[in-house]
């Protein structure tokens, strides 16, 4: 029974199969067979657009609320109450309920950094804000199961905490630009809100970022159609399955030069799990473009010297890769 209810709650709450179900039987009420390419492509492209703006909404309108209680100055003193790696994990918890991409992250890690944090712990947070969010535990088991998007929030946070803490080591202080190591923070008296103050600023977050993500949304899932519907199986498997030892890698590379966020990422992933490629490599081809975006890191070129910014770099490809090598071992627990 508990598998029955919790099999009904992932498919048809989470995973909207009733919605395609639905536009399936309105696309060939109107005398489109979704069978065909075509028809296959559109009814993809509605389904996915539908689903991933509903859970976006509803998602970043409870984000956002609980958001609101960890301002930008609220996060730093709590990030200087502690010490040694529990500083780095707590950075790596709170960077979970903060922006949904790593362009959005980076002038926080600008702040958090000139008010005198260290440097690693600011890492772990820019590292895990744009991998890890509640977003994507949902979104995740929307599409893989509850065991995948609790595996992949879990390694996350790990590469975060790994991440900040061998920085940290590094003593790479000298490697930030000038103007960020010599800012001053200032002490800003939060004004307390009203829950209503707080339900405003959420639904504001929500038509923000509705605003922000759609574009990357909207031709996320017209390439996952495109994969889904148009690219033959064998081509996907020959470089992203079973066969090709190097999949993790290829698929951590290709990600770096889109941007996107979680939500423009899973129809991509989805279409691809679909077509035969690898658990790993699906998750690892996500978290190099949540976490390693171009333009992301031409931001963060502006705050840090090339060194720092390469080994930076180098950490959080090592560990994708690793983990994505991971996922592939133990899809078949996994899925």
């Amino acid at each position: 029974m508990l598998k029955y209810i919790w099999d009904f709650f992932q498919n048809e709450i989470l995973g909207m199969k009733w919605l395609n179900r639905l536009i399936s039987r309105g696309l060939e009420a109107a005398g489109l067979d979704t069978g065909s390419r075509i028809g296959g492509s559109i009814q993809f492209f509605i389904y996915d657009t539908i689903k991933i703006f509903v859970l976006l909404g509803f998602l970043i309108l409870i984000i956002s609320y609980i958001q609101s209680y960890f301002p930008p100055e609220r996060t730093r003193k709590i990030l200087g109450r502690f010490k040694g790696i529990w500083a780095n994990i707590i950075a790596a918890l709170l960077g979970t309920v903060t922006p949904f991409c790593s362009c959005s992250s980076i002038p926080l890690f600008m702040g958090f950094t000139s008010a005198g944090l260290p440097l690693g712990v600011t890492f772990s947070f820019l590292i895990s804000s744009p991998m890890v969010d509640l977003g994507s535990l949902v979104l995740l088991m929307s599409i893989f199961g509850w065991k995948v998007a609790i595996v992949y929030v879990v390694v996350g946070l790990v590469i975060a905490v790994a991440g900040g803490t061998l920085i940290e080591k590094m003593h790479l202080e000298n490697q930030v630009e000038k103007f960020i190591r010599n800012g001053k923070s200032i002490d800003i008296p939060q004004e307390e809100l009203t829950k209503k103050d707080r339900l405003k600023y959420a639904w504001e977050q929500v038509v923000s970022t509705a605003k922000k993500v759609a574009p990357y949304v909207l031709v996320g899932v017209g390439i996952g159609a495109i994969i889904h519907n148009w690219i033959p199986e064998e081509i996907i498997v020959s470089v992203l399955g079973t066969g090709n030892p190097f999949g993790v890698i290829i698929a951590t590379i290709a990600g770096v030069p889109m941007y996107a966020d979680i939500f423009g990422c899973i129809p991509i992933a989805e279409a691809l799990l679909a077509k035969g490629a690898r658990l790993g490599v699906v998750l690892s081809f996500m978290m190099g473009v949540t976490t390693l975006s171009l333009p992301s890191m031409i931001m963060l070129k502006k705050a840090v010297k090339p060194k720092l910014l390469g080994i930076f770099i180098a950490i959080c490809t090592i560990g994708i890769i690793i983990v994505g090598y991971f996922f592939n071992a133990f899809q078949y627990l996994l899925v």
